[in-house]
């Protein structure tokens, strides 16, 4: 774990900062490259966007529109504008650098193929894979000039495949995702870590499509070569060993699942500490498999111990962290958005709904406005001001939400998209709640079978709507 540096750190840091700029004005001229670069590292946010305006001003002026460094000090202002959650003006930028690129230096020069990718990365937070996906296909096949085995060429795959992913392609994700991580094996070696998070990428895209068996295979081959690399207490390896107890949950395995999250559990309390929140997620996982297992009393006890920690420490942290994003971010960036959710999850749990909803219903209109109304955080945000509505039984609100969000999931994500299936899960959950159980029904038959066969019968998700199903038919 790295230590957080100290404020007297930062400070020392910040004037040692503004002295080499001061230097390099000296020597060089506030107009030089040299200069300008220095100023820019300086900035922090709103200070870097008022610097980067700025060189690139001078750039433009002093070395034309189209000198490399001009453009490199673009894409550096839009780097700004996009750490901001300034999506739009980040792509206006990155638009511009990309075309100028393409008609100086080639459609196959590597600042041109950066330049794509980073364009392609813009386009993907806001939740635009077909365009994202565009760029990055166009960005993969010229990276193949470079050699199969280069790392830029493998990170284009791996651009890719998360694009694929995040549109629930499961089978091309794949694809790429075995040629990528079979590439390092042999290039990089078994125990680099790019290797490591290969195998990672694809044994999540194995989880997803609940072939839990070649999600195993490679976890556990993860986990020991981390144990004998990085060492038994390194954050990766109980990481490692977390996704394998979740895979083994995932098959009903629950000992196998046991033993190691109570390895996980005890590391992270040794380590860390016992109030730390990766020793309360591992404590939470543990009474999750002692509750599938029926052993009621251990599962309250760290239940309840968990629970005690995080009421006393949660809403302070996160009421903290919102304010904070808000003064330092600004009100509509992603992780003031984020924290804003987060502290709305931590009402819902107490049962402080008209507090949650407050905020969910500023956090779905903020990102509609910044995000456009089909973007995944903007449906999640839907999705959990519905379910704040069906806790109150105010069950045509929540119906009206849920049905947005599915229309919507199916339209963006396709209709066997996990996260389509959840949506048209819960709005049966609305129908049944109504009363309306013929369309209930109707709708977790659908729901059931649809999981059937893309996740299979043993998946947790597809048994709950199978029970559902047949609770519902025995009315």
């Amino acid at each position: 774990m790295l230590a957080k540096p100290s404020g007297q750190a930062l400070e020392e840091a910040g004037a040692q900062e503004e002295s080499v700029v001061e230097e390099k004005k000296r020597e060089l001229g506030s107009e030089h490259p040299g200069t300008l670069s220095a100023m820019q590292r300086l900035g922090r946010w709103k200070k870097a966007e008022q610097v980067g305006l700025q060189v690139v001003e001078t750039m433009k002026r002093v070395l034309g529109q189209e000198h490399p460094d001009t453009l490199s000090s673009m894409a550096d202002l839009a780097s700004t504008y996009k750490d901001q959650g300034r999506w739009k003006e980040a792509e206006e930028l990155q638009v511009k650098v990309m075309e100028t690129r393409k008609r100086v230096l080639g459609q196959e020069h590597l600042d041109t193929l950066s330049s794509m990718a980073n364009l392609a990365s813009t386009y993907s937070k806001q939740g635009r894979w077909k365009e994202a996906e565009e760029l990055q296909v166009k960005d993969m096949e010229a990276m193949r000039v470079l050699g199969q085995e280069h790392p830029d060429h493998l990170r284009s795959m791996n651009n890719l495949a998360s694009t694929y992913s995040n549109q629930g392609r499961w089978k091309e994700a794949e694809e790429l995702e075995v040629e990528v991580m079979e590439t390092r094996k042999r290039v990089l070696g078994q125990e680099h870590p790019d290797t490591f998070r290969s195998m990672d990428n694809l044994a999540s895209t194995y989880s997803n499509q609940g072939r839990w068996k070649e999600a195993e295979e490679l976890e556990v081959e993860v986990m020991e070569t981390r144990k004998r690399v990085l060492g038994q207490e390194h954050p990766d390896t109980l990481t490692s060993m977390a996704n394998l107890a979740s895979t083994y949950s995932n098959q009903g395995r629950w000992k196998e699942a046991e033993e190691l999250e109570v390895e996980v559990m005890e590391t992270t309390k040794r380590v860390l500490g016992q109030e730390h929140p990766y020793t309360l997620t591992s404590m939470a996982n543990l009474a999750s498999t002692y509750s599938k297992q029926g052993r009621w009393k251990e599962a309250e006890e760290l239940e309840v111990e968990v629970m005690e920690t995080r009421k006393r420490e949660a809403e302070e942290l996160e009421v903290e962290v919102m304010e904070t994003r808000k003064r330092v971010l600004g009100q509509e960036h992603p992780n003031t958005l984020t924290s804003m959710a987060n502290l709305a999850s931590t009402y819902s749990k107490q049962g402080r709904w008209k507090e949650a909803e407050e905020l969910e219903v500023e956090v779905v209109e903020t990102r509609k406005r910044v995000l456009g109304q089909e973007h995944p955080d903007t449906l999640a945000g839907m999705a959990n001001l519905a379910s704040t509505y069906w806790n109150q039984a105010r069950w045509k609100e929540a119906e009206e939400l849920g049905v947005k969000v599915m229309e919507t999931r199916k339209r963006v994500l396709g209709q066997d998209h996990p996260s389509t299936l959840t949506s048209m899960n819960n709005l049966a959950h609305t129908y049944m709640s109504q009363g309306r159980i013929d369309e209930a029904i109707a709708m977790m038959a659908q729901v059931a079978a649809l999981r059937s066969r893309i996740i299979g019968e043993d998946h947790p998700d597809t048994k709950s709507s199978m029970k559902a199903l047949v609770q519902w038919r025995a009315v």
